[in-house]
């Protein structure tokens, strides 16, 4: 039961192209959005579109072979878990952010073939 205390399976599209980031020496990471649609009926009746955008980290070697495989706009299934991060800006405001850690990744629909 421990494996599945902190999941998230998500599909959804890439919000903008992945870039590949060194920190740390030599390891590597990529940051982007992820919009899912959730499709609904509106009080009129009319079906419209619930988008959620979702904060994603990918490190490694998973990192390096998204950023080669996925783009701009591509449909991605992925596996992940919740990390949570609290952190202090140069003015001394507390920010807080939720990211989803990604541990394995499908491109399911890319808008043009590498």
């Amino acid at each position: 039961m421990s494996t599945i205390r902190n999941k998230v399976n998500l599909i959804g599209r890439v919000g903008q192209a992945p870039e590949v980031q060194t920190v740390k020496g030599d390891y590597k990471v990529v940051k982007v959005s992820l919009a899912t649609n959730e499709p609904h009926k509106g009080k009129d009746g009319k079906w419209v579109d619930n988008t959620q955008w979702h904060s994603l980290i990918f490190w490694g070697k998973t990192a390096e072979n998204f950023a080669r495989i996925a783009e701009k706009g591509s449909e991605v299934a992925l596996e992940g878990k919740l990390v949570h991060n609290n952190y202090e800006t140069k003015t001394g405001e507390k920010r807080f952010s939720t990211d989803i850690e990604v541990v394995d990744f499908l491109v399911l629909n890319n808008k043009k073939e590498k």
